[in-house]
């Protein structure tokens, strides 16, 4: 299946035909939207001319096929190429090309999602689709043992990006051989040249540098690309392929001028490009098809034996997490990775089990996530666990695996000044709010071990974005183990009919709410608690049954910024069903320092004495 022969003279002659194809077709469609990036598509179509020809093994129509290579465009803006490549092989047509790109409603859209069955992931954020293809790559090279390649179409531009180097860190130090990233060296950005312009010898040290080899070609010359994307395949680590190119190619109005990214050609002008380049073709390629792969494996045994707990002992929920994700091992779909605190978070105890589906991932958060989604295009349930805070470097990279419509699990612990002595820079304390705000996601906060393994356990087969806050500290098993705890819904563990006041909390702050309830019972106080373990989506009957029997007084207590996080989740649910309440808010208001977690806790106005303090003076408002 190899591209081994010599290219012959009308191999080569077709290959020029077919890459004018390609750039006439990026200038058609962007011209007919009136929007989209043509300059930046003309300069890799010599590049994508050759791949997809000769060694892109691709069956286009079973673009699930498990043998299949994988093509991911990083450099997402350059959508009318890869649309134009779509055509090429028969995928989509001329007219669905021209007049739906950029339209509303079109599958089309101005940067590749998986809308487009032939896209494994979402790009346009520059960065992110080398990342996300050294997932795939660990996937073929380490689980699926199949020899299909991974090639990511990359710009120079975003080779600033710090991702792009953790990804070619993680490439080298994995030894991923079926991985290879082109970069379409263009010299210009948006607003100008870029970083290294035209300085091949730089890009190339750098790449070296970092486990990798480069192999640097003129990106317009057919025969030294073949041979380039011949090496490339058949290297025994991951492969660069830096490719000088110019931007425009092809069109003498725009060809090698900066202030064309990202600008339609005018029709008029449009037309002279496309007859400069020899008019409209409709060429149609078949490339090598992959060899047959076996069937994946399928799951064996029963469900996972999951761990249980006595009543009353004190287990830190990210205890629970490792518990559980030791235990969900039992399945070969699942696969973790970590942020090189697994002894922090517990994923480690996946690690000593099950050591062939785990992967480090070091400090390196936006890879970890990235690499997530790509184990996940390959149907594995990918857990990456970190500490909460730290997932704010890998966010914009969550938001985009929203976009993929990617199932990925994600934990973070740590979270809030319940930590203690370690102080403000290890505190998530913005969490739950980001994560909320991602599109379909499900947030998750575990006050006990058995809630924490239950809901774990759910997360497996979850679709979309799922997180669950874990907790430092050791707090009492509230729940019998055969207890259900459903996403969505929510526990009241303590009050009756005659309840004064809901007092509501997640994760710590139901065990402040239980104790504070004591005090109070004993001033008469009858103080109902509900522990809202699922943030997102927010059980509203549970609220709703909370505001009708205690005159709609609630305390909100959340180890938390006030922003966003369970007190909005609750104000926000109450808005919705139009229900008068008397809400009262606890939340981390200051700066945190260090301290013990109970000293952070009082400081912060969500320990015991706050909520007692609270609870008093909304009854006395009210009454």
């Amino acid at each position: 299946m190899e591209a081994e022969r010599t290219l012959r003279a009308e191999d080569v002659s077709h290959l020029a035909e077919l890459a004018a194809q390609l750039r006439v077709d990026s200038i058609r469609c962007s011209t007919k939207a009136g929007s989209g990036h043509p300059t930046s598509s003309l300069s890799a179509a010599d590049l994508l001319a050759v791949l997809i020809s000769r060694h892109l093994r691709y069956d286009w129509a079973d673009p699930g096929g498990r043998a299949n290579d994988h093509l991911i465009f990083s450099k997402g803006h350059a959508s009318p190429l890869l649309y134009a490549v779509f055509k090429a092989v028969g995928a989509i047509t001329d007219q669905e090309l021209v007049d739906t790109y950029r339209q509303f409603g079109s599958r089309l859209q101005g940067h590749p999602t998986p809308a487009l069955p032939w896209v494994d992931v979402a790009t346009g954020s520059l960065g992110q689709g080398l990342p996300v293809g050294v997932g795939i790559a660990l996937a073929g090279r380490y689980l699926d043992r199949l020899p299909f390649h991974v090639w990511v179409l990359c710009g120079d531009s975003e080779t600033a990006e710090g991702s792009v180097w953790e990804a070619l860190d993680k490439a080298g130090h994995y030894g991923l051989h079926n991985l290879t990233t082109i970069v379409d060296v263009n010299r210009f950005g948006q607003r100008g040249e870029t970083e290294l312009a035209w300085d091949l010898d730089t890009y190339r040290r750098r790449v070296e540098a970092f486990g990798c080899q480069a192999i640097v070609v003129d990106g317009h010359d057919l025969v030294a690309v073949d041979d380039a994307l011949g090496r490339a395949r058949q290297a025994t680590g991951p492969t660069v392929v830096l490719a000088r190119t110019v931007k425009g190619r092809g069109v003498p109005d725009v060809e090698n001028q900066p202030g064309w990214h990202g600008k339609p050609m005018k029709p008029e002008q449009a037309e002279r490009a496309v007859e400069a380049l020899g008019g409209v073709r409709q060429i149609r390629v078949t490339g090598p098809r992959p060899e047959p792969a076996p069937p994946a494996a399928t799951q064996t045994g029963g469900p996972p034996e999951l761990p249980r707990y006595d009543r009353g002992a004190k287990v830190a929920t990210r205890n629970a997490y490792g518990d559980a994700l030791r235990a969900l091992g039992s399945r070969p779909d699942v696969v973790a990775l970590d942020g090189e605190v697994s002894d922090s978070t517990r994923a480690d105890r996946f690690a000593e089990a099950y050591p062939d589906r785990f992967f480090e991932m070091f400090i390196s958060e936006q890879q970890m996530v990235a690499a997530a989604v790509g184990l996940q295009v390959r149907a594995y349930r990918p857990f990456a666990s970190t500490f909460a805070a730290f997932l704010s470097r890998a966010y914009d990279f969550i938001r985009m695996a929203a976009i993929s419509r990617a199932d990925i699990a994600l934990s973070g612990s740590h979270a809030g000044v319940e930590i203690g002595a370690d102080g403000p820079s290890q505190m998530g304390l913005e969490d739950l709010a980001a994560m909320r705000a991602i599109h379909g996601s499900t947030v998750l906060y575990p006050s006990d071990a058995v809630s924490c393994v239950a809901l774990v356990a759910q997360m497996v087969d979850c679709t979309g974005i799922t997180y669950v806050r874990t907790t430092r500290g050791g707090y009492p098993v509230l729940y019998d183990n055969d207890e259900t705890f459903p996403i969505g819904g929510s526990k009241q563990v303590r009050g009756g009919g005659d309840d004064h006041v809901a007092l509501i909390g997640a994760g710590v702050t139901v065990h402040n709410c239980l104790a504070a309830a004591d005090e109070l019972a004993g001033e008469g106080i009858n103080a109902r608690v509900i522990d809202l373990y699922s943030v997102k989506p927010l059980d509203s009957d549970r609220l709703l049954g909370a505001v009708r029997d205690t005159g709609g007084r609630l305390v909100v207590v959340e180890d938390h910024y006030p922003q966003g996080g369970l007190g909005s989740a609750v104000l926000e649910s109450l808005a919705d069903l139009a229900v008068p309440a008397r809400v009262t808010r606890l939340a981390v208001r200051g700066l945190p320092t260090s301290g013990t977690p109970t000293e952070l806790m009082d400081q912060a106005g969500i320990g015991v004495t706050a909520i007692v303090e609270a609870t008093r003076a909304l009854l006395a408002r009210t009454r």
